[in-house]
C-alpha cells in the first residue's frame, strides 16, 4: 500500500530530470490549464534524440501512466509482456529509431489492456483508488454507525425501538438498484459511488455497537460515573466507547474489505468509475472479455486476493494494539 501512493512519481510518461535536478514533477500544468504550446511527447524519436544529444532524462521505473497508450506494440492490443515478445519488440524500437539493438525499449511487464495500456501501471493505481475508496467510506461510515449504536444502546427504550424500526426500513431498500438508477441518469464518479454506499454502510457497525453498550451501561463503573456527576457524553466517549471498541475494530477490516469489493463488483459490471478510470474491477472485465490474454484476469485477480488479505492482517493488529483486555507476557 504505501508503494501505491507516490504512483503519480514513479509511474509516468515523462521523464524526472533534464541537464539540471529538479523535483519530480507531479501534475503537467500546461494540461490542466492550457498554453500555446503542446504537450512535449518525450517518447517521439526526434525529441529522444535531442535529449540524447543535450543531455539526459532520468525516467520513472514504470514509464507508463495510467491512461498512456503504448503505440508500438508489435502484435494488437492486448498484447503479452514484453518479455514474452522481447525480439519482435527490439525489432519495432530499431525501426522507429534507426538504430539496432533493444536501446530504448519501454518494457510492459504485465503486458497491455484492450487500448494498449500498460497493465502494471492501472494495477497501481487502480490499488491506490481502491484503498483510497474503502478507507474513506470504512471511516465516515464507521463514525456514524458508532454514534447510532452508543445513543441506541445507551439510552434504549423507545430511543432504541424507534431507531431500529428506521434501520430495518432503511436497510430494505436496494442498494444495487439505487445505483443502477443513479448510472442512467448521471455519471458515475468517485464522489457520486461514495455517497451512495455510504448512505447503506453505516448500519453495519450499528448492532454490534448497540449490543455492546446495551450489556455495558449497567455495570458498576457505569453506575458510580453517574453517581460522580458525570454527564450522559462523558460516560459513553471516556468509558463505555472504549470497552465497545474491541468488538468494533473486529468488524472494521471486513468492513473495508466489503467496500473496496463493492467498487470492484461495480466496476466489473459496468456501473462504478467513469470510463477510462484505472480500476481493477474494469482490469478483471477485460480479463473476462479477453480470454486469449490470460495475464489480464490473473493479474487482477492476484493483486485483489493479495490487497484483501493483508487488509484483513492489518487490521488484526491494530484490534490486538487497541484492545484493552489484553495482558502481554
Amino acid at each position: 500500500m504505501p508503494g501505491s501512493i507516490p504512483a503519480s512519481i514513479s509511474k509516468r510518461g515523462r521523464p524526472e530530470m533534464s541537464d539540471t535536478l529538479i523535483a519530480p514533477p507531479t501534475a503537467a500544468l500546461q494540461e490542466k490549464f492550457g498554453g500555446f504550446l503542446a504537450t512535449t511527447d518525450y517518447r517521439d524519436p526526434v525529441i529522444a534524440k535531442e535529449i540524447g544529444a543535450n543531455g539526459f532524462a532520468v525516467w520513472p521505473p514504470i514509464r507508463y501512466s495510467y491512461r498512456t497508450h503504448n503505440l508500438d506494440l508489435p502484435v494488437p492490443a492486448p498484447a503479452p509482456p514484453t518479455w514474452m515478445l522481447r525480439d519482435e519488440q527490439c525489432k519495432g524500437v530499431a525501426q522507429r529509431t534507426g538504430g539496432t539493438g533493444c536501446r530504448g525499449l519501454e518494457w510492459n511487464w504485465l503486458g497491455t489492456d484492450d487500448q494498449g495500456r500498460d497493465v502494471v501501471a492501472r494495477l497501481i493505481y487502480g490499488f491506490r483508488i481502491s484503498i483510497l475508496f474503502g478507507l474513506i467510506l470504512c471511516g465516515i461510515s464507521s463514525v456514524i454507525g458508532i454514534a447510532a449504536g452508543a445513543i441506541q444502546g445507551y439510552f434504549g427504550g423507545w430511543t432504541d425501538l424507534i431507531f431500529q424500526r428506521v434501520i430495518e426500513i432503511w436497510t430494505s431498500i436496494p442498494a444495487l438498484y439505487l445505483l443502477i438508477i443513479v448510472a442512467a441518469i448521471i455519471t458515475p464518479s468517485f464522489f457520486v459511488l461514495l455517497g451512495i454506499l455510504l448512505l447503506f454502510s453505516w448500519v453495519a457497525l450499528v448492532g454490534v455497537v448497540r449490543a455492546e453498550f446495551l450489556r455495558a451501561r449497567n455495570f458498576e463503573y457505569v453506575r458510580a460515573a453517574r453517581a460522580l456527576g458525570l454527564s450522559d457524553r462523558a460516560i459513553m466517549v471516556k468509558h463505555l466507547l472504549p470497552n465497545a471498541m474491541v468488538a468494533t475494530l473486529t468488524f472494521l477490516p471486513f468492513i473495508l474489505n466489503g467496500s473496496i469489493t463493492t467498487l470492484t463488483s461495480l466496476d466489473f459490471l459496468g456501473f462504478g468509475l467513469p470510463p477510462g478510470s484505472p480500476s481493477l474491477g474494469e482490469l478483471l472485465a477485460q480479463g473476462k472479455s479477453n480470454l486469449q490474454a490470460p495475464w489480464l484476469g490473473l493479474s487482477g485477480f492476484v493483486v485483489i486476493a493479495l490487497m484483501l488479505s493483508l487488509l484483513i492482517f492489518i487490521g488484526e493488529a491494530v484490534r490486538d494494539a487497541f484492545d484493552p483486555r489484553k495482558t502481554f507476557a
